[in-house]
């Protein structure tokens, strides 16, 4: 099985691919998808069944005897030389098995001048990092890179002492401290964070928002004088701050600390490469929705980015269509 498990993921990483799909039915067969470029393909001709499932639950260290309840685990496997951190999500219906395989870690270590074409972006993002407070939220579908431009952001930062809070840590590095949420062992993100305040932080970062808890853990710490990035799932920047405010955090509060809010997708180009769009509201631009609730005309929103790109050859419409709809 272990022979089977490389072959597949080979196969993914040859397609930049980052999410395997694995469904099995109750007549115990199994299908095989992956996501390339936003869309997702079946694996045809496969010869792997439901042993082949199994096997993939166990390398996973996921309890097999109860596949109905929802489980979440991660091991590590070498494919080509390469060590890649594997996440595995399983969840059942009394018909379908799904489980959904992550690679963490399928990318080198990114520059900040290598996320973005446009120079402007790219400067506002290196700012962000040289902050003393604040809020920054990083918003975007799954599968945006969101997670990529956090990560690349603060390993480029050698001179502060930072700290992240994740659920889970998706690829580990060594010029910061990464603290996996654990409820099970009394690591809450509260829990997280009145330790994290203890050793003295230059810069916090909370994986993901995802509920009103993170939401209102990010507001607060910030208030309290530290530089806090996060990342929040949303398709716009105002997207973003209704969602903070729909999680509940008070509005008055969250305008004094968000400095910041980018959203970003990320495409192939014509030549082949991967290329993060982004649309931005710095501080001045936040502070005008604030006070107006509507974007200011010097506003440059996602669709604006995108309709540049191709009018400049570097994406195609067929690429960017779902975001431009």
């Amino acid at each position: 099985m272990y022979n089977e498990l490389v072959s597949c993921i080979r196969i993914a990483l040859k397609n930049n691919v980052t999410d395997i799909h694995f469904n099995l039915d109750h007549n115990e067969k199994l299908t095989i998808d992956m996501r390339v470029d936003g869309q997702i393909k079946r694996l045809k001709n496969h010869h792997l069944d439901a042993s082949f499932f199994r096997y993939l639950l166990f390398r996973a260290n996921l309890d097999v005897s109860k596949t109905l309840v929802p489980q979440t685990g991660q091991f590590e496997i070498e494919v080509d030389h390469i060590k890649l951190s594997l996440r595995v999500a399983l969840l059942s219906s009394l018909s379908m098995s799904s489980a959904v395989l992550r690679i963490l870690n399928n990318h080198g270590v990114l520059s900040i001048d290598s996320l973005t074409n446009n120079q402007a972006q790219i400067n506002w993002l290196r700012k962000i990092t040289k902050n003393r407070n604040g809020l920054y939220l990083f918003s975007g579908p799954t599968g945006s890179g969101k997670t990529t431009t956090l990560y690349t952001l603060l390993n480029a930062e050698k001179k502060k002492k930072i700290f992240t809070l994740e659920d889970p840590i998706e690829v580990y590095f060594d010029n910061f401290i990464q603290i996996q949420v654990n409820e099970k062992q009394n690591m809450s993100y509260q829990d997280g964070i009145k330790q994290l305040m203890r050793h003295d932080p230059d810069i916090i970062m909370i994986g993901e928002i995802r509920d009103n808890v993170a939401a209102e853990m990010a507001v607060r710490t910030s208030l309290t004088g530290h530089l806090v990035v996060s990342s929040i799932h949303s398709y716009s920047c105002i997207g973003a701050i209704e969602r903070m405010l729909d999680l509940g955090v008070n509005k008055h509060q969250l305008f004094d600390v968000l400095h910041g809010v980018s959203c970003q997708r990320l495409y192939t180009t014509t030549s082949h490469t991967k290329l993060g769009i982004y649309e931005i509201m710095d501080k001045k631009e936040v502070d005008y929705y604030h006070k107006y609730e509507t974007k200011s005309d010097s506003f440059i929103s996602l669709q604006e980015t995108i309709e540049a790109n191709i009018k400049a050859g570097i994406l195609t419409e067929e690429e960017t269509a779902q975001d431009r709809n």
